[in-house]
């Protein structure tokens, strides 16, 4: 059960649900595509096709192509873990963001409290379907997001939900 499933109120429901965009992933997919393909992989390869190694050698290969497979395969998993652990969401009443696996960090606002969500994307963002959106509060508390799937589709929920209220 996700975060903000888990701590709704009576009579709350979840209208939009998103998270962080694969964008935020690319960077470790492209280092663990390095790792595990061309060192890795390679080194593994090579290492299993040849007889006339000596034998410490050939386990010394075999061990750093191993290593750096486990290395690739590691970024990937922190690039997922990194994506997985943002929740956003707009409820009935709130607009819910944690961040965070092991530390975490939530924003809990009401929509009433809620005076405007700025959206910012660039031509990239855009082509692909990602933003940051600003939701700034009564008192001008402001709220920054980065990289947030759907930024557009978030505000017009958001801006649904405070309609709905009045």
């Amino acid at each position: 059960m996700s975060y903000v499933e888990s701590n709704l109120v009576p009579g709350e429901t979840v209208v939009y649900q998103t998270r962080l965009h694969w964008i935020v992933m690319l960077g470790h997919l492209i280092v663990g595509c390095l790792l595990l393909a061309l060192p890795g992989a390679l080194l593994l390869y090579h290492a299993l096709g040849q007889t006339g190694i000596e034998s410490g050698t050939l386990h010394a290969m075999e061990g750093g192509g191993v290593a750096l497979i486990i290395c690739g395969l590691l970024a990937i998993l922190m690039g997922m873990v990194r994506r997985n652990a943002t929740e956003m969401a707009v409820t009935t009443r709130r607009v819910v963001i944690k961040t965070g696996l092991t530390s975490r960090k939530t924003i809990e606002m009401l929509l009433n409290k809620v005076e405007s969500i700025e959206v910012s994307e660039t031509t990239f963002g855009r082509i692909l379907g990602y933003g940051a959106i600003v939701v700034i509060g009564t008192g001008g508390t402001t709220e920054p997001f980065q990289k947030i799937a759907h930024p557009l589709d978030f505000r017009s929920q958001v801006q649904q939900q405070i309609e709905k209220l009045r």
